[in-house]
């Protein structure tokens, strides 16, 4: 009984030095996270939040695991404060301590018993679960109709990102053949200017 207290205390140590991190692009992977998050501290494990009622089960959210709580605290102010970017995007991120019931895989509570039951038709809490399953589904298509459209947007912002520095790469090249080809030198001596 002993080891399963200790087992226990060390998850909630852990819990206390992850961060919840949500509103990620669907498109984020762990290495991009873990780049942005690099600067505030040691990133012990990142683990990428599924969300299976959306489209594809993309990530859009994540458990960012620090070396301590400090860290931990010092990303949720810098992301509450300042915006949070990715690959050169800004993202309307949001953070928070983690809690014990965003893990999947964490130990049972010594002293604590869970029962589940079915119920019937005839339950008094089985409208009330009916109701709840109808507005899961509901939620899961605005969610994919809402997904759908972030990642029409996202890529549209990407392409645009891409035309505008490319747009800026070939003008710094016409810049550079200019002044390499001595035209503007030529164009000094014409016009009487003095080149730096």
């Amino acid at each position: 009984m002993e080891a399963l207290f200790e087992e226990y205390a060390a998850f909630e140590d852990k819990v206390k030095r992850t961060v919840y991190i949500d509103n990620l692009s669907p498109l984020a992977k762990e290495s991009v996270v873990k780049a942005a998050l690099d600067q505030f501290g040691n990133v012990i494990q990142i683990k990428i939040i599924r969300t299976y009622l959306e489209l594809k089960s993309m990530g859009r959210a994540a458990l960012v695991e620090m070396q301590n709580a400090d860290e931990a605290k010092t990303i949720i102010s810098e992301i509450c404060n300042s915006p949070f970017m990715i690959s050169g995007m800004p993202r309307p991120v949001r953070a928070r301590s983690a809690v014990v019931e965003m893990f999947d895989d964490h130990p049972r509570k010594p002293g604590r018993r869970i029962m589940c039951r079915w119920l019937g038709s005839s339950d008094p809490d089985f409208e009330v679960a009916m109701k709840m399953k109808r507005i899961v589904r509901y939620h899961a298509k605005e969610a994919n109709f809402l997904l759908k459209r972030q990642l029409e947007e996202e890529e549209k912002l990407a392409k645009e990102q891409s035309e505008s520095l490319n747009a800026i790469y070939n003008k710094y090249e016409l810049v550079q053949h200019v002044c390499n080809s001595g035209t503007a030198t030529r164009l000094a001596k014409h016009y009487k200017m003095r080149i730096c």
